[in-house]
């Protein structure tokens, strides 16, 4: 099976474009909600996501990632740039999922799940009843270090535990945490996920870095011949 690939925080309609060529199937923008992204390379603001999300072609989908815990913020946010996905980074309430449905039909949620130790196995089965697919990433909301993170981290993690997220919901599930055309290979063959999804492993300085890219796509690619 093909694994899917979603470039993250994109922070222009070049670097959109660019992920496009590259063979990307989603991309995503970073949106600033209630303060700056505690992590990550590319948060930026409304009138910036809007123009990333515009600048998408056809067949490629864009997410729009979100700190916000609350419906009436969320629901501005998606509204002022047009998302059609949107990516909640942060733990919530199942409810909100909910209200994310009532208040805007037709968007789908990918909820991201911080593998931190196995706790994870049960929010993500409980998550997978709401959302359309959950997203596995490094991190610590809660505040583990001196700064929370939230992704985009470019720390890898225990992929093992991602494995059985992957057997135990029926939802797609998007692998994240440190991936880089080095560690690709083993992601994909220890986790079998539905899709990759990169930030910082094709990034030099917080900039797309076209080689980075296509090194990253074409050691997926020869991967996936070899599974």
């Amino acid at each position: 099976m093909r694994t899917r690939v979603k470039i993250c925080c994109m922070a222009s309609p070049s670097e959109v474009r660019a992920a496009a060529v590259a063979g990307a199937d989603c991309i995503g923008a970073a949106m600033v909600t209630s303060g700056p992204m505690p992590s990550g390379p590319g948060p930026i603001d409304d009138e910036t996501a809007r123009a990333v999300i515009a600048a998408t072609p056809p067949g490629v989908t864009p997410f729009l990632l979100t700190q916000a815990v609350e419906i009436e913020g969320l629901v501005r946010h998606v509204r002022a740039t047009c998302a059609t996905v949107v990516q909640l980074v942060r733990p919530v309430d199942p409810r909100l999922h909910l209200d994310i449905r009532e208040s805007l039909p037709g968007v789908k949620i990918v909820q991201v799940v911080h593998v931190e130790n196995e706790t994870a196995l049960e929010l993500a089965r409980g998550y997978a009843v709401t959302a359309d697919a959950l997203l596995l990433d490094s991190g610590h909301p809660a505040g583990g270090g001196e700064v929370e993170e939230l992704g985009g981290t470019g720390h890898a993690y225990d992929w093992r535990l991602s494995r059985q997220i992957v057997q135990i919901v029926d939802k797609p599930v998007y692998l994240a945490g440190g991936l880089t055309q080095a560690n690709v290979a083993d992601a994909i063959a220890t986790v079998r996920p539905f899709g990759v999804d990169v930030c910082a492993g094709v990034r030099t300085l917080g900039k797309l870095d076209i080689k980075k890219l296509n090194s990253f796509f074409a050691a997926l690619r020869a991967a996936e011949r070899s599974v």
